[in-house]
C-alpha cells in the first residue's frame, strides 16, 4: 500500500517538475504545460479514488485525530 502512495506522489511531483520546465521553455507558446498539468490533476484524483477505495475495503484502516 505504501509503495502505491509512493509512486503516485512521485508520479504527480515527477508531473509538476515537467509542467514547470516546458513553461520556462516554451513561455506559453504551446499546451505541453496544460497538459502536464493536467495530467497531475488526474494522478492526484486517482490518488484520492485509490485511498478512498482501500479504505472501504478495508486495506486501511482510519485512526482519526489524536
Amino acid at each position: 500500500m505504501r509503495i502505491v502512495v509512493i509512486l503516485a506522489f512521485i508520479g504527480i511531483l515527477g508531473s509538476l517538475a515537467s509542467a514547470l520546465v516546458y513553461l520556462m521553455r516554451d513561455k506559453g507558446r504551446s499546451n505541453r504545460t496544460v497538459n502536464a498539468l493536467t495530467v497531475r490533476i488526474g494522478l492526484s484524483v486517482l490518488l484520492f479514488l485509490f485511498v478512498l477505495f482501500a479504505h472501504w475495503m478495508g486495506w486501511i484502516q482510519s485512526t482519526g485525530l489524536r
